[in-house]
């Protein structure tokens, strides 16, 4: 233990920081300080231990081969350090964190708080609206809702729901049309940070190659079903986006098949991660709720009752 009274642990963090994201700037950024800052903290880390740990280069800051394995050891002593912190600063275990990409917290999660908190009133809910995926050993967190394929490395995952797509838009828009590919005159509103495009649905609607002019194109897709329900166009939208519409009738699903897009919504903590009752609660609510909402919206929008695999 002595030996880390010669290095600063301000600087070891710099120095785990840009080997594991690799750059100067994101490790800057993750850090709270300046590159400089950064940058001179890597510096003097190097010199207190008298060797060479990254190699600059028009990339960025490439760690060197001979220091990969003290990198590595470095890595998981933060990672410790942080849990124990994060572990120390913990004091009401009835409380929960859960960190949801904003689109669903605000379109499905929100609007169900009330029945998960009549169910446990003994467990108070702190919603982090992201969709940022960090460090498995940011233990303030004690779920993650994510939609991906299900592959994040230092994480161990469960899949809720597989991501299903289908054409949306307004009762008066939908009574224009007669086939699928009326649907190709329409205006189309672009969700610009989907991880799917129109392609998916076209060619399991036979219209592979079709052209898709966009009319909008917003980097949220909340802002997309917003534009659809103001009768702007029609979207790609799945389900748990614009259940809510559907059911209400503000939206409508004219054509189908609903088309699996090889994405899903999963519930992801850390590989490490112990269990939690509270956790489980929520996650077997959650589940509940969501089969519940799915079988309305089959009845809802029949195209959703089956999907096509992409």
């Amino acid at each position: 233990m002595k030996s880390l009274n010669q290095v600063h642990l301000n600087g070891l963090r710099a120095v785990e920081a840009v080997a594991r994201l690799g750059s100067l700037q994101t490790a800057a950024e993750e850090l709270g300080v300046s590159i400089g800052a950064v940058s001179q903290q890597v510096i003097k880390t190097e010199q207190q231990l008298g060797r060479t740990l990254f190699e600059r280069t028009s990339r960025g800051m490439v760690p060197v081969e001979t220091a990969a394995e003290i990198l590595a050891r470095l890595s998981d002593g933060i990672r410790h350090l942080s849990s124990a912190v994060a572990l120390a600063k913990r004091s009401d275990d009835s409380l929960l964190t859960i960190s949801v990409a904003p689109v669903f917290a605000a379109r499905w999660l929100v609007h169900r708080i009330a029945d998960f908190s009549e169910r446990f009133p003994q467990i108070s809910l702190r919603i982090d609206a992201n969709d940022r995926l960090t460090d498995a050993s940011q233990t303030d967190l004690d779920l993650r809702i994510r939609v991906g394929r299900g592959h994040w490395p230092g994480f161990r995952t469960e899949l809720i729901l597989e991501q299903q797509v289908a054409p949306l838009c307004t009762p008066a828009m939908a009574a224009t049309l007669e086939k699928p590919a009326d649907i190709l005159t329409l205006p189309k509103i672009i969700d610009g940070r989907a991880m799917f495009t129109w392609d998916v649905w076209l060619a399991a609607a036979g219209l592979p190659g079709a052209e898709i002019k966009a009319r909008h194109t917003f980097s949220e897709a909340s802002l997309c079903l917003d534009a659809a329900i103001a009768g702007q166009g029609v979207m790609l939208a799945w389900q748990t986006l614009a259940s809510h519409q559907l059911q209400h009738g503000q939206l409508v699903a004219p054509f189908g098949p609903s088309v699996k897009t090889g994405f899903g919504h999963y519930f992801v903590t850390a590989e490490n991660a112990r269990r939690s009752d509270k956790v489980e609660k929520f996650k077997r609510w959650l589940k509940r709720e969501i089969e519940d909402d799915m079988e309305r919206l089959a009845r809802a929008a029949p195209v959703f009752a089956q999907a096509f695999a992409p």
